[in-house]
């Protein structure tokens, strides 16, 4: 026979299999979460959720089109904190068609920022961009970039120089 379990903050308050579920924020829907199951651990400290098999989440503007998509092969929630911790082939997509993969990435519902330090791909429309850390807003909308590479095109004609003009001195200066 195996050993009792006697830790109760060990085992999860909640173990639900297969769930699709829209949570609201201030009374308004927000996001919509899938995955195979969600597991909560009240009794940990920190207290979370824990999405170990997976999780697809989707953010919705106020008249419910989605500004932003969110896959990860795993995923924690620390609900005091309101910080989702996404881990294994996070790929995000924006509302303007842009892509984000990465390894790991926060999302802080709190300050309502998303971040990491480790590599990031994003790919636009006209370029791909690699990054060893980013910041973002939650929309995924105004971002910042750390320790850049990339393919960007660059334009073949030469340089132009601007006519410079001397400045002539005030007659008090002559």
């Amino acid at each position: 026979m195996g050993d009792a379990i006697t830790e109760r903050d060990s085992l999860p308050v909640m173990q639900t299999l297969g769930v699709t579920t829209f949570i609201s924020d201030s009374g308004v829907t927000r996001y919509k979460v899938d995955t195979e199951e969600w597991l909560v651990y009240d009794r940990k400290i920190p207290s979370y959720w824990a999405f170990e098999k997976g999780v697809y989440l989707e953010q919705f503007d106020s008249i419910f089109h989605v500004e932003a998509s969110i896959k990860a092969d795993t995923a924690y929630y620390y609900d005091k904190e309101k910080l989702w911790k996404l881990i294994g082939h996070v790929d995000i997509q924006n509302r303007a068609g842009e892509r984000f993969n990465t390894e790991l990435l926060y999302w802080n519902q709190a300050t309502k920022k998303v971040y990491t330090d480790r590599f990031i791909r994003i790919q636009q429309p006209e370029r791909v961009i690699h990054s060893y850390g980013f910041d973002s807003n939650e929309q995924f909308t105004q971002y910042v970039f750390r320790n850049v590479s990339g393919i960007f095109d660059v334009d073949d004609e030469p340089n132009i120089q601007p006519e410079v003009k001397p400045i002539s001195q005030p007659d008090s200066l002559k």
